[in-house]
């Protein structure tokens, strides 16, 4: 047992005694939060997929990144490549990110690691000028980028050289062998609250989704998982962001409004997607709305829809990390932050337990997975990675628990 800190959390490996695979507790038992970063993608206007479709592919490094600073004093070097430069909140979050790693590190008692923190800029030129840097200095592991251009970048320069990556992204455009997105995907998100609500014996579904790039994907991940299920999708309409537009799309819903038993509502724009649609004639007492962590908090949506549930990580671990961060640094954590503090995490517990092959692929990408502040997650192959996500109600009570663990052939 590795002797911990005063926060008494739990970064023990243990034997999964079902599967014989190798688990690692990040945190305490039942901690998980809800860092999103397909949340922040939501409500905040945060693009963290990066530049639109067809973007050119990675020019050469034009020169030397930023001088970084350091994290730790261990034997093995890891690198955090963060926007810190980019400003805005690009710069808060990546703030947020390095001051988590930080914290990660000092609650890890003995931590035999040194992060190299270096800026990419939220470019795909300073990010792979970061990594040529950050490799050069001795990295072995990438942690970071944050938004999808820079992970390409980034990843330009760490798969000639070997170095696996795990990046905060949520575009698994990027995931490849090596390159593992840690961020929880709209994919992940929609596959668990349609799977819960087919456990609830719905089958005939609507959907109203915003009309943006993130309306797009998570539509798409909706007709997916209601396909795998067994439903059927009724009708979608899309609305545009203002009040006016809302109503006017909700009301071309109307007419189905007793043929469907769900609708999905990813975004709910404060309230007004619900209220529009309730203004329509769908009565979401009766039809279950459905949504994604855009509703984690919403006071507004959660009292135009008291019925509707979510997909999401469990809160409680995020309260306790928030609390831990606050005395540390004074201020609130991005929710982003809880993906550094478990990358941190990971890659400390996997130095002192995994030897030489601890950043290997077939450690990495252990079947067992790992349990974090953010619950539990694990590394596919193809660099995706699953998710154990709670269903909470809009007054914040899960009504479906996250899984404590993963099955071994899933």
């Amino acid at each position: 047992m590795v002797t911990r800190p005063a926060v008494r959390q739990d970064f023990s490996p243990a034997r999964d005694a079902t599967a014989g695979l190798l688990k690692i507790n990040l945190a305490r038992r039942g901690f998980i939060s809800a860092a999103m970063l397909t949340m922040l993608a939501g409500c905040s206007g945060l693009n963290t997929d990066g530049s639109a479709p067809g973007a050119p592919g990675v020019p050469a490094a034009t020169g030397p990144a930023t001088p970084g600073t350091t994290i730790g004093n261990g034997s093995v070097k890891v690198a955090l490549l963060l926007p810190l430069s980019a400003g805005g909140q690009f710069g808060a979050i990546a703030t947020g990110m390095r001051n988590a790693a930080e914290l990660a590190v000092a609650d890890f008692q003995g931590a035999d690691i040194t992060i190299l923190v270096k800026d990419d800029g939220g470019t795909a030129q300073g990010a792979q000028a970061a990594a040529q840097a950050a490799i050069q200095e001795g990295a072995e592991i990438i942690l970071g980028p944050v938004l999808a251009d820079a992970v390409r970048g980034a990843a330009a320069v760490a798969r000639p050289a070997g170095k696996p990556i795990i990046a905060y992204s949520t575009d698994v455009g990027v995931a490849s062998r090596g390159v593992y997105v840690m961020g929880i995907t709209p994919q992940v998100s929609v596959d668990r609250i349609v799977e819960y609500a087919a456990q609830q014996g719905k089958r005939s579904y609507a959907a109203f989704v915003p009309n943006s790039a993130y309306g797009q994907v998570v539509q798409g991940a909706f007709q997916e998982a209601v396909s795998r299920t067994g439903g059927r999708v009724v009708a979608i309409e899309s609305f545009p962001t203002e009040a006016s537009g809302i109503n006017a799309a909700a009301t071309k819903l109307s007419g189905v409004a007793g043929q469907i038993d769900a609708i999905f509502v990813p975004d709910p724009y404060n309230g007004q997607a619900v209220r529009a649609l309730a203004a329509a004639g769908i009565n979401t007492q009766r039809v279950q709305v459905l949504g994604l962590g855009t509703w984690v908090d919403n006071r507004a949506a959660a009292q135009a829809a008291p019925g509707a549930v979510y997909s999401a990580p469990d809160g409680a671990g995020f309260r306790n990390f928030a609390t831990r961060y606050r005395a540390r640094f004074n201020s609130d954590p991005p929710r982003t932050a809880a993906l550094a503090y478990d990358s941190v995490s990971l890659v400390t517990a996997l130095v002192r337990t995994q030897g030489s092959q601890r950043f290997s692929e077939s450690v990495l990408t252990n079947a067992a997975g790992a349990n974090g502040v953010d619950g539990l997650f694990r590394f596919r192959p193809d660099g995706t990675t699953q998710r154990g996500l709670a269903v909470v109600n809009a007054s914040g009570r899960v009504v479906s628990p996250a899984p404590r663990s993963f099955n071994a052939g899933s």
